[in-house]
């Protein structure tokens, strides 16, 4: 170890407060990153997992390969397993209602594959035979072909042949371009009814129907290859490609960012590479801080060094090792700590986690020797980021500057003048603390930098957090007046309300209602309607600003009637106005900005198709109305005009036979226990032989999901404000404490000519109170203006939110600005308080 190495370990025994609290930046920056970065690889380990499982551990499936091919994948050494399945053909599905799937398609599965491939079961059991047949419920949903377990079918198989290309479940189905030739005649059993298989396409032409294996060998089979390495799942495709088409296992690989959908990947790293940035960011002000603060101490001994010969090499390179020797201490103990810290943070959101997304999948730590190297290098960067700038500088100052120290306090009568008002305004020590302000201009900048950093990191933070939760309650916007839901528009009247009648007998069902939903074209005057819904969508509805009346659509949703009883009464209604056959009913209106609302009724007219009918309406807007159904992909118009009436009037509107398209019919339920009752349900639907297509959701579960998801937000918003706020009052305390320290000598001359504690303290307060000020004239519009960038930003990105000013976050920010500038002066003004004044007056420090 050479001389300056001794002098730099010297001066960081002696300043043991500073190198303690530069350990402690540097051990948080460095605990920050290990948790960022390992929390990543564990989510993403977490979704490559949940994917596997729920799509099947496989990389690459060939849907046209050989028994020769599959052999052949068995013995290559990338290949970890495989997967056959035989191909035994497609048969036509009679009376199918969807035109893009008209097949069965019958495949063999062997008992590896029943391992390994994920199945769904329903009802029933899996075949045990080529005698027996398991067949997917979307048969029924999606086709709208009902067959039962029980039930034996007899189908002709055979080929789907396109010219001279014989085609698979990877190819859509080519209405006249393709023809199905029969090769044989089978019979099967229905035995179970499963899940759509995860590795049936939605694209794919043929329903999948699953049998045994046949123990004569295929022609075809549909191969599914897993890789020992994922990563080299590009090069193994392009050696086979010239052969085989392939479809690759896009659910699994994208989390690998190796599919062409990277979205995923890329903004989970996005967000990554953002917080180690804000991390560096901080950690950077708060060590190069410590390097200058330590520079400032040592000039003068840097000064005697270079008039004994000392180089500006040596000189930095001892700056550089003063940052080894901190990081060779607070990089470990940070590694250290983080690691623990995120295991804790994924055991408190693991159950979250599994409610939200995958309940089979243990959310669990992975640590990774790259990652955790990784994160070792960037904060020994940091480091060396902080310590190289102020060393470089201190190493060119000129010789007789360093012994002298006249670079730091450079007096200019001018920059130091107190105006005439200030004088009067202020007293002595107010003026002093403020001379002392403009005199050590640097020393101060350092501060309120660090001070303003600390602001614009907190404030910005709690920025994103907020946005973050707005997005995640945006997506949990559920009804919470009810746990579950069914809808139909293929279903007749009298069968819903038959099947009502048995789902609201389920198991935990505590309220129940029906409604439906119609959309009816009706005539209004156009003086009924607002200007600004005219110069938006007069256009659309055919409005030429010339016509007193206007062709419009109106949804009327109709409730049942204890429900419509129960809403006039809510609403404070007379229902002698609001019930019978001709009264006047209750209107909601939306508009693309706002709601439209007015005192009077509106008159509507709803002409029957062959116009000898006409039915006048009367409607009175309101703006609570009861919980919709779930909308449509595509019922959104850009604005809603909507009649609530009671069930006991939907005969009257059915007469007119004027509905823009077939009615919405729907049942709600409220539950104890919202997860049994559904799958009750399911078992009533699934024995009712109901054909028509439907959508049954659990909301409170959905809704529980969201919750989960926006409690592992918060959390995580949560812990990353803390983390910042304590390396911003780390830096604060560091740059304070250490500020005060050099000014030992001066407060000592103060108090040795008869200046009381009582005016000593207000002159420190008075400097706190310059700090804060001076913090809050810039922290405060710079964190403004960035939390309105993240809210462009991530409204730009798709978020559904609103703009929200961080006054909380700031005024926070300043009351907390005040009591650390404050605290730490305490503790460096009773430190030298304790020292003897005739020792301070000696130091030649400063």
């Amino acid at each position: 170890m050479n001389i300056f190495h001794k002098i730099t370990l010297e001066s960081l025994k002696k300043s043991r407060t500073r190198t303690l609290v530069t350990i402690v930046g540097v051990m948080l920056s460095a605990a920050m990153i290990t948790s960022v970065a390992t929390f990543a690889v564990s989510l993403q380990n977490y979704m490559i997992n949940g994917a596997a499982v729920k799509y099947g551990n496989w990389h690459v499936a060939i849907p046209n390969g050989e028994s020769s091919f599959l052999s052949e994948q068995r013995e290559d050494s990338r290949v970890e397993s495989v997967v056959g399945l035989q191909n035994i053909g497609y048969a036509p599905l009679e009376d199918g209602l969807n035109p893009d799937k008209p097949y069965l398609f019958v495949t063999g599965w062997n008992k590896e594959a029943l391992k390994e491939l994920p199945i769904k079961l329903i009802s029933g059991r899996l075949p045990e035979n080529s005698g027996e047949v398991l067949i997917p419920a979307h048969i029924a949903a999606n086709g709208g072909v009902n067959i039962m377990v029980g039930d034996t079918i007899n189908l002709a198989i055979g080929e789907r042949i396109k010219g001279d290309r014989k085609l698979s479940q990877h190819d859509a189905y080519c209405a006249g371009e393709e023809a199905l030739v029969s090769k044989t005649e089978k019979t099967y059993k229905v035995v179970g009814i499963c899940r759509r298989p995860a590795i049936e396409e939605y694209s794919a032409p043929g329903y999948t129907m699953i049998t045994t294996e046949d123990t004569v060998p295929s022609e075809s089979y549909t191969v599914f290859i897993t890789l020992k390495n994922p990563y080299q799942v590009h090069s193994y495709v392009d050696s086979i490609s010239d052969y085989y088409s392939h479809v690759l296992n896009d659910d699994v690989l994208r989390f690998m960012g190796l599919s062409g959908e990277k979205m995923i990947t890329i903004l989970l790293y996005s967000i990554v590479a953002i917080l180690v940035a804000l991390v560096m960011l901080g950690s950077v002000f708060l060590i190069y801080n410590s390097f200058n603060i330590s520079l400032n101490e040592r000039m003068h001994q840097f000064g005697i060094l270079m008039s004994v010969g000392a180089t500006e090499k040596q000189l930095r390179n001892s700056v550089l090792f003063e940052g080894l020797c901190v990081g060779a201490v607070g990089i470990p103990l940070g590694i250290l700590v983080g690691i623990p810290s995120i295991r804790l943070v994924l055991a408190l959101v693991e159950k979250n986690f599994a409610n939200a997304m995958y309940d089979t999948v243990p959310l669990a730590l992975v640590l990774s020797i790259p990652v955790l190297i990784g994160a070792a290098v960037i904060s020994l960067i940091t480091i060396l980021i902080s310590a190289y700038i102020p060393a470089k500088k201190a190493a060119r100052t000129p010789v007789m500057e360093c012994i002298r120290q006249t670079n730091e306090v450079k007096v200019d009568e001018k920059a130091i003048k107190i105006s005439r008002f200030a004088r009067r305004f202020y007293g002595l020590e107010e003026i002093l603390a403020l001379k002392n302000f403009k005199r050590n201009k640097r020393r101060y900048r350092s501060i309120i930098l660090s001070l303003t950093l600390s602001v614009v990191l907190f404030v910005t933070a709690n920025s994103f957090g907020t946005y973050l939760k707005q997005i995640g309650e945006g997506s949990a916007m559920v009804s919470e007046d009810y746990d579950i839901c069914f809808y139909t528009r293929d279903m007749a009247q009298s069968d819903m309300l038959q099947l009502y009648d048995e789902m609201k007998t389920a198991e935990g069902v505590t309220g129940s209602a029906y409604q439906a939903l119609s959309t009816y074209s009706c005539v209004l005057n156009v003086s009924d309607l607002p200007q600004n819904f005219l110069n938006e969508f007069g256009e659309l509805i055919g409005y030429d600003g010339k016509n007193e009346t206007v062709e419009i659509k109106l949804d009327v949703q109709f409730v049942e009637n204890g429900v419509y009883e129960n809403l006039l009464k809510g609403l404070g209604l007379s229902q002698t106005e609001f019930t019978g056959q001709d009264q006047n009913m209750i209107m909601t209106g939306i508009l693309p900005l706002h709601w439209y609302t007015q005192q009077q009724p509106m008159e509507f007219m709803l002409p029957s198709k062959n116009g000898e009918q006409v039915k006048k309406l009367s409607a009175t807007f309101v703006k609570d109305y009861p919980d919709l159904l779930p909308s449509d992909p595509g019922d959104w118009s850009g604005y809603t005009l909507m009649i609530i009436a009671p069930y006991e009037v939907k005969p009257q509107f059915d007469a007119l036979d004027n509905t823009v398209k077939p009615a919405k019919l729907g049942m709600t339920f409220q539950s104890e226990n919202p997860g049994r009752s559904t799958a009750e349900m399911k078992t009533i639907i699934e024995g009712a032989n109901i054909t028509s297509y439907y959508n049954l959701y659990n909301l409170y579960e959905i809704l529980e999901q969201n919750r989960n998801l926006s409690f592992v937000v918060n959390l995580f918003s949560v812990v990353f404000i803390a983390m910042i706020t304590l390396i911003g009052i780390a830096n604060v305390f560091n740059t304070i404490s250490t500020n005060v320290k050099l000014r030992r000598r001066e407060l000592a001359m103060l108090r040795s000519v008869g200046m009381s504690d009582k005016d000593f303290n207000q002159m420190m307060c008075f400097e706190c109170v310059l700090y804060g000020g001076r913090t809050m004239l810039w922290g405060l519009p710079l964190s403004g203006v960035l939390s309105y960038l993240i809210y462009k930003g991530m409204e730009l990105g798709g978020g559904n939110i609103t703009f929200v000013f961080p006054w909380k976050s700031m005024t926070i920010s300043v009351f907390g600005v005040l009591l650390i500038v404050f605290v730490t002066m305490v503790y460096a003004i009773n430190k030298i308080r304790k020292e003897n004044i005739i020792d301070a007056l000696r130091d030649d420090m400063t």
